[in-house]
C-alpha cells in the first residue's frame, strides 16, 4: 500500500472515531501514531515523539492560553457578566428585541476578557435567560440570540482559536487579534440587526422592556468600568507592542482576579476553582495539540497535503472558487465538530493550498485574511444544526425550549453570517486595514 493510501485511510479513520465520539485529541494522537509507525517505523516514531512532546510543551506562545483562560474565569467570578448585561439592558432594553439587543452586546463585551466562545455562551445565558424569559421573550427568539451572541467570544480578540491558528500557520498573534477586531464589531453590527429585523416582524416574539432612568443608565454604566479598563490596557498594549500577548493575557489575569476580589467578594474556594478548571481546560486544549502535531506530521510522511495541493493548484479553478470548496467543507464539518478540532485538523491541509493560490496579497496578509475567513466560518458552525456547541448550552440552561427551536431561532443570525463571511472575502480590507493602520 502507498504512502498516500495510508493517508488517505488514516484521515477517513479519523473521521470515524471523531463521529463515534472518541475525544478529538486521543483520535488524532491515535491515528496519527499508528500511521506514523507505518510509514517512517518504530525508531523514527519514538524520535519523533520525544522531540516533538518536549519542543510542543515548552513552547512560550502557549501560556497565553491558560493566562487567557484564567482571565475570563476571573472576569465570571467577578460578576461582570451581570454589570455588561444589565448596562446594556439599560440603555436600549426599552426597544423591541432591546433586551436580546443588550444580551448581545453584554456577549461581545465579556468576549473581549473571555477568548472563548463557549464561556461566552454559558455565563450570558446564565445572566439573561430569566430576565428574557420574564419580560415573555419567546423561547426561540431568546434562545437563539444567546447561542449566536456566544459566538462573538470566538471572534472578538481574545480568541484562544485565532491564536492556535496562528500558531499553526506560524503568523502573528498580535496582527490577527488587531484584524479580528473589526470583523467583530460587523458581526456584532449584523447581530443587532437582525434582532430589529425579527422584533418588528413578529413583535410578540420580542417585547420592549422598561425603560430605565438617566440616573438608572449612569450607574448601570459605571458598574461596568473594570471591563472596558481591563480591555484598553490589555489589547491595547499588545496592539502598541507594549506588551507581548502573553504578557497582556499575564496583566489581564491579574487585574480580573483583583476585580473578582474587591467587586465580586471571590474566597480561596473560589480562586482555586478558577485555577482547577483553566488547568483541565489547557490540558485538553495542549492534548489536542499534541494530538494534531503527530496527525499531521504522519499526514506530511504520506505526502497527502502536498498532493492535494499541488492538486488543486494545477485544477485550473479560479483561487475564489477553491476558497469557497473549502468554506463549504467547513459548513459541513461544523455540523459534526467543535472549532478547535476543526482548526486543528484542516490548517495543516488547507493552508499550503491558500498560500500556493494567487489571490492578489503578501504571504503576511494572506495569513491575515484567511484566518479571520476562517475564524468567521468555524463560528458557524458553532450554532449550526445537528451538534451547534452553543445551541447544545444554551439550551441546557433553557430546559423548557426545545433543541428545535432554539436551531429554528438561530436561522436569521446564520443569515447575518452569511451576509458578514460574503463582505470579508469581497472586502479584504475589513481585515486588514487594523493590522496596516497600527503596524505603518
Amino acid at each position: 500500500m502507498s504512502d498516500l493510501a495510508i493517508g488517505g485511510i488514516g484521515f477517513c479513520v479519523l473521521f470515524i472515531l471523531i463521529a463515534i465520539r472518541v475525544p478529538i485529541g486521543v483520535a488524532m494522537l491515535t491515528v496519527g501514531t499508528i500511521g506514523y509507525f507505518n510509514i517512517a517505523g518504530t525508531t523514527a516514531l519514538m524520535s519523533y515523539l520525544k522531540t516533538e512532546m518536549y519542543w510542543r510543551f515548552t513552547s512560550f506562545d502557549l501560556s497565553v492560553i491558560p493566562l487567557f483562560l484564567l482571565m475570563g474565569h476571573f472576569a465570571a467570578r467577578a460578576g461582570m457578566t451581570t454589570a455588561l448585561f444589565r448596562a446594556a439592558a439599560a440603555w436600549i432594553g426599552h426597544f423591541r428585541g432591546g433586551l436580546a439587543m443588550a444580551a448581545v452586546g453584554g456577549c461581545a463585551a465579556f468576549g473581549t476578557v473571555s477568548g472563548s466562545s463557549l464561556a461566552t455562551a454559558a455565563m450570558m445565558g446564565q445572566v439573561a435567560l430569566p430576565e428574557l424569559k420574564r419580560y415573555k421573550y419567546s423561547g426561540a427568539f431568546a434562545t437563539g440570540s444567546l447561542a449566536a451572541g456566544g459566538t462573538l467570544g470566538i471572534l472578538i480578540p481574545p480568541s484562544i482559536v485565532l491564536i492556535i491558528y496562528a500558531i499553526i500557520v506560524e503568523g502573528s498573534i498580535v496582527e490577527l487579534f488587531q484584524a479580528g477586531f473589526l470583523p467583530g464589531l460587523v458581526a456584532l453590527a449584523g447581530y443587532i440587526i437582525t434582532i430589529s429585523i425579527v422584533a418588528r416582524i413578529d413583535p410578540v416574539a420580542g417585547p420592549a422592556g422598561p425603560r430605565a432612568t438617566s440616573t438608572e443608565r449612569w450607574i448601570a454604566l459605571r458598574q461596568v468600568w473594570p471591563v472596558l479598563l481591563i480591555f484598553v490596557v490589555v489589547m491595547g498594549g499588545i496592539y502598541s507592542g507594549i506588551f507581548t500577548p502573553t504578557e497582556g493575557a499575564g496583566v489581564g489575569a491579574t487585574a480580573t482576579f483583583l476585580v473578582a476580589v474587591i467587586y465580586g467578594g471571590m474566597r480561596l474556594q473560589s480562586f482555586l476553582d478558577a485555577l482547577i478548571e483553566t488547568a483541565a481546560t489547557s490540558a485538553m486544549i495542549f492534548l489536542i495539540l499534541l494530538g494534531a502535531d503527530v496527525f499531521n506530521a504522519f499526514l506530511g510522511f504520506s505526502q497527502l497535503p502536498l498532493k492535494t495541493a499541488d492538486f488543486f493548484q494545477n485544477s485550473g479553478l479560479s483561487p475564489y472558487a477553491v476558497l469557497l470548496g473549502m468554506i463549504l467543507l467547513f459548513l459541513v464539518l461544523g455540523c459534526v465538530m467543535d472549532s478547535l478540532a476543526m482548526i486543528l485538523i484542516t490548517i495543516p491541509i488547507f493552508w499550503p493550498i491558500i498560500a500556493a493560490l494567487d489571490f492578489g496579497m503578501s504571504p503576511d496578509d494572506l495569513k491575515i485574511w484567511f484566518g479571520i475567513i476562517t475564524l468567521s466560518v468555524v463560528e458557524i458552525g458553532l450554532i449550526t444544526p445537528p451538534v451547534g456547541l452553543n445551541v447544545f448550552v444554551i439550551n441546557s440552561l433553557a430546559k423548557d425550549v426545545p433543541m428545535s427551536e432554539t436551531f429554528r431561532g438561530v436561522v436569521p443570525f446564520l443569515m447575518s453570517d452569511a451576509v458578514r463571511v460574503t463582505l470579508i472575502i469581497l472586502f479584504p480590507t475589513i481585515s486588514l486595514i487594523l493590522p496596516r493602520l497600527i503596524g505603518s
